[in-house]
């Protein structure tokens, strides 16, 4: 398995895996409109991908997007997805990304990685904290939705 930073070059096999998160999510499988939004992201170099190949078929995937720390005044990232094939689940791809990810971070002098998880998605929070993340319970989470589709 190799584990690396994506460029568009990588848009066709991420596509799948993107959809395939957003379904995990709920979310409607729409194939075209994840390949025009991942595409967007490359275009607008808005997010840093890192993508899990294995056997040349594209098996993983995870998405920061960056974010500031005014308090630290550093660059933080937030992991916002993070996606393994079902059917190759359990061969450590979540873990690699997840250290693809914290080495990404620290290159950068970035403070550190925030992310969320839904509350019944046991696996990725025993992933998580296996990993070392740690929940913070202190805080609270809000949201203000414009556009609630």
């Amino acid at each position: 398995m190799h584990v690396y930073q994506a460029t568009i070059q990588d848009l066709e096999g991420i596509t799948p895996l993107f959809n395939a998160y957003r379904v995990f999510y709920k979310q409607t499988s729409n194939i075209s409109a994840a390949k025009a939004f991942m595409k967007e992201r490359f275009i607008q170099q808005d997010s840093v991908i890192f993508v899990a190949v294995e056997d040349e078929s594209y098996v993983g995937f995870t998405q920061l997007y960056p974010s500031f720390s005014s308090v630290a005044m550093k660059k933080t990232f937030i992991l916002n997805d993070l996606y393994v094939d079902e059917r190759v689940r359990g061969k450590r791809i979540g873990w690699n990304l997840l250290e693809a990810a914290k080495d990404y971070t620290y290159e950068v002098g970035a403070k550190g990685l925030t992310l969320e998880t839904g509350h019944d998605n046991f696996r990725a929070q025993g992933l998580y904290e296996k990993f070392g993340y740690q929940l913070i319970e202190e805080n609270r989470f809000y949201y203000f939705g414009v556009d609630e589709n």
